[in-house]
């Protein structure tokens, strides 16, 4: 090869190296962001030390997996199982939104693997709790799925959607746990 055949193929490595960069940056700034789960919470779903992909632009549904960040600065992930508008309570181990039974069928291992012999998830209303009878109009209410350690909405409340920095879709780290998150 001639010295300029290989200046060629050097700058060309280094326009692609460039523009590859550029698009990594913009695509884990602003479509997908890795964020550790730290705690037990979401067990058996999310373990510690995961690291999962957040997008940030999906419309959140029920059940959707979350991180969020409050306002004393702590980021968080939890499953939505309230949506703004709802009514949200649990009474003898079952989900009722609107006063109708709800499904919650990630939970099952959870239970099969609880020792204790009382219900999985304690009784409240949201009355209760934040003496309100239904969410508010962008009001989330979250709850992790390790219901006996979970600081979530039981706790602090509802979260609002601007608290929602995206929805957790996809476990990549460490290699024996990827999967996409149920």
């Amino acid at each position: 090869m001639t010295r300029r055949l290989i200046l060629d193929y050097f700058w060309l490595a280094c326009k692609y190296s460039v523009v590859v960069t550029f698009i990594a940056l913009i695509v884990r700034g602003f479509i997908f962001l890795p964020i550790p789960v730290e705690g037990n919470s979401m067990n058996t779903t999310l373990k510690q030390n995961d690291w999962v992909l957040v997008e940030k632009f999906t419309k959140i549904k029920r059940f959707d997996v979350v991180v969020f960040q409050l306002s004393d600065g702590n980021t968080y992930i939890k499953r939505v199982i309230g949506l703004p508008g709802e009514t949200v309570s649990y009474k003898d181990d079952q989900l009722y939104i609107d006063g109708k039974k709800v499904a919650e069928p990630y939970l099952t291992e959870n239970k099969q693997n609880d020792q204790n012999q009382n219900s999985y998830t304690n009784d409240f209303s949201l009355e209760e709790l934040m003496n309100v009878d239904k969410l508010g109009k962008d009001s989330y209410f979250v709850i992790g799925d390790n219901r006996r350690v979970s600081k979530d909405s039981r706790s602090f409340g509802a979260i609002s959607e601007d608290q929602i920095i995206g929805k957790a879709f996809f476990v990549y780290y460490p290699i024996k746990d990827v999967k996409w998150i149920q």
